[in-house]
């Protein structure tokens, strides 16, 4: 499939989504977000790709926002429903069992925060920005920003950033948690792929279980994450990956997963 808005390339069990709008600093409009949406699908029914990267066109945007002009035309109905699909589409990049990183480089506001902190792991460059200035326009974060936030920084450093509008630097997102590398521009894509890679020749039914344990245990009980984490151990255990893991082991070789 063909996409106006974005460009999907897949390469040794890597599939690498670009959102491509530079001229706008690729913000994100209702005809990206169907074209994003779609573009998932086509990666999580891929069985060849084991691990996304998802990035933005150009060198001054990962997303700079949605369209203002857009938003600017929601009544309340619309509004509910603009912010229900994209939480949707958002929701299906945490929720697709494969590793998705995000390589940020540049800024990352409002909705292209939201969709940063969707993904399992995130990559920045230096000079990346982040931010939620929502306020500043008269609304707040749409996109479940407002539920990720406080989970990935706590509800203090969450509430500032909401509350204020104020937009933070690399370092300061590295120093918060709200990423999980910086590194510098020219290097973001390389570090980006070899990470890809690194996950790609993984156990893929095991990386499916880790993301599901650990973001669905997130939101139970220690208990009751526990016993998740315990069902799908067992489940792991009945996979011809585990016997290869483990075989590979003794025999001090490297293993060779099939997803079986």
């Amino acid at each position: 499939m063909t996409y106006e808005n974005l460009i999907l390339e897949r390469t040794g069990g890597v599939a690498v989504v670009t959102l491509n709008r530079p001229a706008v600093l690729n913000a994100l409009n209702l005809a990206l977000l169907h074209d994003l949406d779609h573009a998932l699908a086509e990666v999580r029914d891929d069985h060849d790709v084991r691990a996304v990267i998802l990035t933005g066109a150009g060198e001054k945007a990962f997303v700079a926002g949605a369209d203002i002009k857009e938003l600017a035309e929601l009544t309340p109905v619309a509004g509910k429903a603009y912010a229900a699909a994209g939480q949707r589409i958002l929701d299906q990049i945490e929720q697709l069992g494969k590793p998705v990183i995000a390589a940020i480089n540049g800024y990352a506001l409002g909705g292209g925060c939201e969709l940063a902190m969707a993904c399992t792991i995130r990559l920045a460059s230096e000079t990346a920005k982040f931010g939620q200035p929502e306020i500043k326009l008269g609304i707040i974060p749409g996109f479940a920003g407002t539920q990720r936030l406080p989970r990935l920084v706590g509800k203090g450093r969450a509430m500032e950033l909401i509350l204020t509008g104020a937009t933070i630097d690399a370092a300061e997102a590295y120093r918060i948690g709200l990423v999980n590398r910086v590194v510098p521009a020219a290097a973001l894509m390389t570090e980006a792929r070899a990470l890809a890679q690194a996950l790609a020749v993984s156990a893929p039914i095991a990386l499916r279980h880790a993301l599901e344990a650990v973001n669905r245990g997130l939101e139970m009980t220690i208990a009751d994450g526990c016993v998740l984490e315990a069902t799908l151990f067992g489940l792991l255990a009945s996979t011809d990956d585990m016997r290869e893991g483990t075989r590979a082991f003794v025999e001090k070789r490297k293993a060779t997963f099939t997803g079986r």
